[in-house]
Order: structure tokens, then sequence, then C-alpha cells
């Protein structure tokens, strides 16, 4: 361990040294400057009322403000995305207003919207019903005009004469007026409407049932969808006229219609009072039409007003009510005059710290400044690494896994280099990494002016991890360029193959008959592998073998940290007892695996390696004939054996050594001990 010893000490690589403080804020000036504060993002406060619900804090009133706002704009959100505006990438410049005016102006705003929604889904629920009365009269009118002519020209005169009495061709307002389900003196009556198609058959069964089969059913589809009038949706209806005799009839028809959903209209026998009815309804349809056009306009006019500045008010309502959580975290002092504040923050950001809090006595005209000084704590220090744009995507990606202890080596740092890697392994086709870096190039060329903007999530991922994706594309082609793959094609890129026919004559030079011919190819997999017979046995090898030499070296690499890291803390007990046997039990195994990979590579040799690994536990000393690739193999194997059968009660079970050393080392209550060395 000498050799690690003369190492650096790599400081560059762990997180940042922290120190536990305490801030006192006058009341004039506290939130000022929490708000510059959370600008600079270097301080992480403690809850000092953890104690208290939301409900019981200081500034609860504030936070149900900020909460009640980002309903109102989540709900502006919600309307644009329905109404399909599109709000200008670049809103226009506006003067600064403060949260009072900002909560002044959302509120017109929202109730403007809600009367305007009221009004439209008046006029539109009213369009529908009159739309559905337009096709009931037009289909209805059909049905009565087919029962006409096959009615007894006795009855027709009769009908005729009675009609004729009560038409009244000036009358332009028979809506206004209403009009009663048909009748004849014959006492044959009848009711009109229409009903969802597939509640037609239902609906039909049932009025058969319920009059005893005394009535004549009718029906027609509408032709189009309708827009049904409850609940907004489009939908295939059916227009219906039912016959039937009586008062009872009729009472019972109708709420039959009203169980099941079916909008009843009336509708004049005579077809002079149709054509009149129909006319006036089209009328009223157009009138509706420009109407609900010009509401539209001016709804989407107030949409795109608001759009314009909703992302910049989202992110003020968010700041301001991340502002006044945190204030709820201070406590006040004794004498009610000042708030107080404990957190943790780096070493290097206290003096830029200061200068914040200097800035905000200024700002805001405070006679008393802010005080800020350094405290003892037991506590164990948050972990809190440095990022810029390129490191910051593969710092999430290692933290979605789980934030390393305090002063732990970064993962990060190895994954920037080992993540795009791996990741072109598995994808190796510098076809593929040529979009990818066209698509990574993109995104880092429009980089100001993406960051300015409010992207979707796919788009806000990909511009996040622009660097990750650089990479991976840079080292997709390196690692396609190996496997000779463009979109899954080889091509000649390095010079010629190394094989060729046998003979000039050759007809099929991809699967048999080739042989070399000239020197290898100087680099990546020869060409002339793609198509031969034994092109999946070679390649599958080559890619397997390969993954394992890179994990077994990762996995060394990981090991190999736990011991700088336990080196760090000082905590001899974990490199006794877990980087040692960790490093025996892989070396063991899996690094005399990756020892007969290179050695069959080196000398071309045909053994087995499935067959060396599992006799290599099953038969120790048995013979391994064809399988031996150097001398010693044998005794190598029943050795490496050995030292993994130890490793593993060595890693496995080190509590008994464990006990055994705090108890001469006389650490007293050895089991307490030994848990808060674990804990440690």
């Amino acid at each position: 361990m000498g050799v690690f010893d003369r190492l650096p000490p790599m400081d560059h690589l762990r997180s940042e040294k922290m120190c536990f403080v305490q801030l006192i804020f006058p009341a004039e000036s506290a939130r000022l400057a929490v708000t510059y504060l959370g600008e600079v993002g270097l301080i992480q406060f403690k809850d000092l009322n953890e104690d208290k619900s939301p409900f019981q804090r200081i500034f609860v009133n504030q936070v149900k403000r900020c909460a009640e706002m980002s309903r109102k704009l989540k709900f502006f959100s919600d309307q644009i995305n329905k109404a399909g505006v599109k709000s200008s990438v670049r809103p226009a410049l506006q003067p600064e207003i403060d949260l009072e005016e900002l909560e002044a102006k959302l509120g017109e705003h929202e109730h403007e919207l809600l009367e305007m929604n009221s009004n439209s889904g008046i006029l539109q629920q009213t369009y529908n019903e009159l739309f559905e009365f337009k096709l009931v009269l037009s289909k209805a009118g059909s049905i009565l005009a087919a029962s006409h002519n096959h009615a007894a020209p006795v009855d027709r005169e009769l009908d005729e004469h009675i009609y004729d009495k009560e038409v009244d061709g000036g009358n332009g307002y028979l809506l206004e007026q209403g009009i009663d389900q048909g009748a004849s003196e014959s006492g044959v009556r009848f009711v009109s409407g229409i009903i969802l198609k597939s509640k037609a058959l239902a609906f039909e069964r049932m009025l058969f049932r319920s009059t005893r089969g005394n009535m004549l059913f009718n029906q027609a589809p509408a032709g189009e969808p309708v827009t049904d009038p409850i609940s907004g949706e489009e939908v295939e209806k059916t227009v219906f006229v039912v016959f039937f005799s009586g008062e009872q009839t009729r009472a019972i028809i109708l709420r039959i219609c009203a169980t099941h959903g079916a909008s009843c209209y009336p509708v004049p026998e005579e077809m002079v009072k149709q054509r009149q009815i129909f006319r006036e309804v089209s009328s009223r349809l157009s009138d509706l039409e420009v109407t609900l056009d010009a509401g539209i306009q001016h709804r989407n006019k107030a949409l795109e007003s608001v759009g314009s500045q909703l992302w910049r008010w989202i992110i003020m309502v968010k700041k301001e009510k991340a502002v006044y959580d945190t204030l709820n975290m201070l406590n006040f002092d004794v004498t009610k005059k000042c708030l107080v504040g404990e957190g943790w923050c780096p070493i290097f950001a206290k003096s830029q710290i200061e200068d914040v809090l200097q800035r905000a006595t200024l700002h805001s005209n405070s006679q008393v400044g802010i005080i800020f000084h350094e405290m003892d704590t037991i506590e164990s220090p948050p972990t809190y690494f440095r990022t810029d744009k390129f490191t910051n995507a593969y710092q999430e990606i290692v933290d979605a896994y789980g934030v390393g202890r305090y002063e732990e080596i970064n993962p990060a740092v190895y994954s920037v280099i080992t993540f795009p890697f791996l990741f072109a392994v598995m994808f190796g086709d510098w076809g593929h990494g040529i979009c990818l870096l066209i698509g990574a190039l993109f995104l880092i060329l429009r980089e100001k002016k993406l960051s300015s903007q409010k992207l979707d999530s796919f788009t806000e991922m990909a511009f996040g991890g622009r660097y990750v994706i650089l990479l991976m594309a840079l080292f997709s082609i390196y690692c396609g360029l190996i496997y000779n793959e463009f979109f899954s094609v080889p091509f000649h890129i390095f010079g010629k193959s190394a094989y060729a026919c046998r003979e000039n004559s050759c007809s099929d030079a991809h699967t048999a008959g080739l042989i070399k011919v000239r020197d290898p190819y100087p680099f990546g997999v020869d060409p002339s592998w793609r198509g031969s017979r034994s092109e999946l046995p070679f390649l599958n090898s080559l890619k397997m073998k390969m993954s394992i030499l890179m994990g077994v070296c990762q996995m060394n690499l990981g090991i190999l940290l736990s011991y700088f890291d336990a080196k760090f803390h000082k905590n001899a007990l974990d490199i006794r007892y877990q980087f040692i046997p960790q490093m025996i039990f892989l070396n063991s195994l899996f690094g005399y695996l990756a020892l007969l990979i290179l050695v069959k590579w080196c000398t071309g040799s045909k053994a087995d390696l499935y067959h060396v690994m599992i006799y290599m536990f099953l038969d120790p000393a048995g013979d391994l004939g064809e399988n031996q690739l150097f001398w010693g193999q044998k005794e190598l194997q029943m050795l490496l054996l050995l030292l993994a059968l130890v490793a593993v009660p060595w890693m496995l079970f080190p509590k008994p050594f464990i006990l055994k050393k705090l108890h001469k080392e006389g650490f007293g209550n050895c089991e307490e001990g030994h848990n808060q060395t674990l804990a440690g």
C-alpha cells in the first residue's frame, strides 16, 4: 500500500468541504436577503420549525397566496393548450411588477376568462341544440311525409282542411310560441327527437314493452357527427319518430326518452310550418356561428396576451413561493424583531455569501446589518459537488442512483468517460453516431436560445444532456469504426480486405473459398467477416469477451476507489474486511477469466473457456487437456479457488473479527463500537 500512500489526496474529486453557519436577519431585509441567497444557490437552510405544521408557520398566508396564483397560472396554461394558442417565442418586454400587482392582474384575467367561457358555453349549447333541432326537422319531416303518402285520401283531405285553418303564413316567431307535438282528429299522435345511435335499439325495445306494442317506431341516421349539448363530445346519433295514441302513452314515452338521454324536439305535422321553422332555425344557427366566431377570436386574443407573459409569471411565482417556504424554516428571536436561520454552505462560498448579504442590507435600506457567522456542530454535513453545464448531466445520472456521503469520491467524474463509452460499446455504429453528433451539435450551437425558452419534456431532457449525447456520438463513431458498421453495412475504409477468393472462378466469395492473401486489416473488423458462415460466432465472441474485460476493469476501479475512501476517512476496518477480500474474490474468479481471454487472443488457442471456468469448481485437480493455455495453469487455478473460498467468509462475516479487534483496543462496549463503526 506504500504506492497508494504517495498518491495525491484526490481532493478535487471529493465533495466540497462544508461549514455550519447561523444567520440573523432583521425583519425588513429578511425576504430580500433570502431572495438573493436563492439566486446564488450556495446555502442549505435547516428547518427550525419541524414541530410546527405548515399552517402554524409565520408566512403561511403568503404561501397560500402564491399557491392560489399558481392555480390561476395553471388554469391559464390549460386554457391556452386547449385553445391551441401559440404564444410568441420572444415575449414582449413589459415593466417589472411586484407580487401584489401580479395577483390583481391574474384575478382580472381569470374573471374575464371565466365570464367568456361561461358565455361561450351557453351559446355553444344553444347552437348544439338548434343543430339537433335542424336535423330532427329534416329527418322527421321526411318520415312524416312518407307516412302521409301512405295515408288514405279522405284522411289527407281531412288533415289538409284542419291544418289550413291553423296555418298562419305571416307568423315568424313559431319557436317563441312553442309547438305542441303532432296530433290529428283520429287521435294518432307522435313524438320526435334524437338519441345516441348506440342506445337506439334498447330505446325501441323499452318503448315496445312499455306501450305493449301500441306504437310505431321510425328512425333515420343523423348522417353526420353531432355535438352532444350536455357532454360536448361529437357522437353518432339517430333521429326517431314514435307514433302512438293516448295521453297516458305520451307520458310514458317522454319518461323513457328522459331515462335514455334522448332529446325531444317539437315538429309540426304540416309541411308549411316545418319549412318556416327550418328557415328560422337555419337563420339562428348562422347568427350564432358569427357570434361564436367573434367570441373565440376575442378569447384567443386575451389568451395570447396572457401567454406572452405566462412563463415569466410562472417563474416569478415559483421564486416567491420558494422564498416564503424558506422563510418559514426560520425562527423569530426573543425580541421578535429578527429572524434566525441555520444552515450549511461550502467553505469556499463564505465570502460570496457575505457580499450577497451586504447587498441585501443596502437594497432593503435596513439600518441593521445581517449577522453571518460559523458554528460548531456534531451533525453530518450534506454532500455538495460543484458542477458546470458539461458535468451537470453526469452528476444527475449518478445522483439518480444515490448521493454519496460527505467527502466521498465522486463517481460522476469517472462516469464522464465510462457512461458514453459503454453506450458506444453497445451501439457501435458510425452512421448512428453521426446522426447523434448532428443532433448534439444542433443543441450546443443553439444553447443560448434554447436555454431562455420553455421546452417540452423530451426536448428539455435532450437539451440538459447535450454534452452526454456529444460524447456518446463520438465514442459511437469510434466503436463503429472498430466494428466496421455503417447502419450495419461494412465498408473498406482502411484498405482492402486481408481475405480473397482462392480461385478467380469462385462463385461464392463471401461464405466459402476465402483465404488470407495479405496482412491483417489495419483497423477494426475485416469487412469480409460480414456474410461469412462464422460471422455470428466471431462477432458475438469478440463483443462478449471485450465486455467482460471492460466490466472487470470497471469493478476493479470501483473497489479501488473504496480503498481511497476508507483511507481518507481513516477506516482501517473497511480496508481489512471489505477492500482486501473483495479484490481477492473478484480477481480470483473474474480477473482470472480476463487473463484467460487475453492469453487466448494472443496465442490463438481453441480452448473452451466455459469448460475451464466450470471445471475449475467441479474438478480443480483434473486434467485440462486441450483446454490448457499455459504452463502451471492447473496449480494457479487451485490457488485462486482457495483464495476465493477464503475471501467469502472474510468478506461476508467480518463481525467476529471486528469485535475481537475492538475488544483488544479497549473500546468497552464492543457491540456499540461495532455499530458506530458500520454507521460511519
